[in-house]
């Protein structure tokens, strides 16, 4: 994965709060323990999905199973973003950097794409870079044990960095990689596509291999397969493609990744049973083969995976 040397990054995009975190799960938090059914926080005043923003929007729910690890610092938390992210080489150069660039061209690409395939404008989207814990502005207080997720209260995609290195590559066997990292943060800006077209609302159930917490999952997978496959096309604000270059390695690092969050990956990795009828997020296939559909297809119609033949 290679950034464009000449693009500008936009830090105005991401809130950095590494080394502030606060102390308490929590809203946000809740145990996977091979498939646990994810907790359930109040929205507020307002509709929803009955009067409630279920927690199926987490990346993955994680507790008890595989362990939480500690809180170290995965990336250093005294980058100034806005001196040190500036331009395409700082990406190509700096981790930090580079998830700025990724949130930068994830959000371009659906800035446009968004309103030519559905007719909804895309609005703009905050990122928080955080470690170990963090408060959020509508969805509670959130320790690392949940991993990167959205709130679609506050419109905020929550990056635990520490994530990647601990439990991404370290206790999920992941390669990870540059690329494997823009999956994620493409996967968490599925469901903020997902939330501005009001798919969040037709979820009722929320565990089971066809329930619609595995469908909206499995959906945001295939979003951030449609980013990938148009990646380089993206563009920063002067027109500059953001990233230049993505190998066959960086695509197999990626569909790696998805495959080590299924749910019944998850559940043989802690130790336990295959228990379908407590997934959330979908199984490893599943995981790999809605992300490949998404780089394939390319199209939002492709990802319709609350048709009742999907799954």
């Amino acid at each position: 994965m290679k950034f464009n040397p000449k693009a500008r990054l936009d830090t105005s995009q991401i809130r950095d709060r590494r080394g502030r975190s606060s102390g308490g799960s929590g809203g946000m938090s809740g145990g996977l323990g091979g498939g646990s059914l994810p907790r359930s926080i109040p929205m507020g005043a307002g509709g929803g999905i009955g009067g409630l923003i279920l927690v199926v929007i987490a990346f993955f729910v994680f507790g008890g199973g595989i362990g939480g690890g500690d809180s170290s610092e995965a990336l250093p938390n005294d980058t100034n973003l806005e001196a040190e992210c500036q331009t395409g080489e700082d990406a190509n150069d700096s981790q930090a950097c580079a998830l700025v660039a990724t949130v930068n061209s994830v959000q371009s690409y659906w800035s446009t794409a968004l309103e030519e395939q559905s007719g909804t404008p895309y609005e703009m989207s905050q990122t928080e870079f955080f470690s170990g814990s963090t408060t959020t502005q509508g969805c509670g207080s959130a320790s690392s044990d949940v991993g990167p997720f959205y709130c679609p209260v506050d419109d905020t995609v929550y990056i635990d960095t520490t994530f990647y290195d601990q439990m991404l590559e370290g206790q999920l066997g992941a390669e990870g990689g540059p690329f494997a990292e823009a999956y994620v943060i493409a996967h968490e800006y599925g469901h903020h596509i997902q939330d501005l077209l009001g798919t969040m609302g037709q979820v009722r159930t929320q565990q089971g291999p066809t329930s619609d917490s595995v469908r909206l999952e499995l959906q945001a997978d295939c979003y951030a397969g449609i980013w990938a496959k148009h990646a380089t096309t993206a563009p920063d604000a002067s027109g500059e493609p953001l990233i230049v270059e993505l190998t066959q390695d960086d695509i197999s690092r990626a569909i790696d990744a998805a495959h080590a969050v299924g749910d019944d990956r998850i559940q043989q990795r802690s130790g336990g049973r295959v228990i379908p009828e407590q997934w959330t997020h979908g199984s490893a296939q599943q995981r790999e083969d809605w992300f490949r559909t998404g780089m394939e297809q390319g199209t939002l119609a492709a990802c319709d995976t609350f048709s009742p033949s999907a799954l």
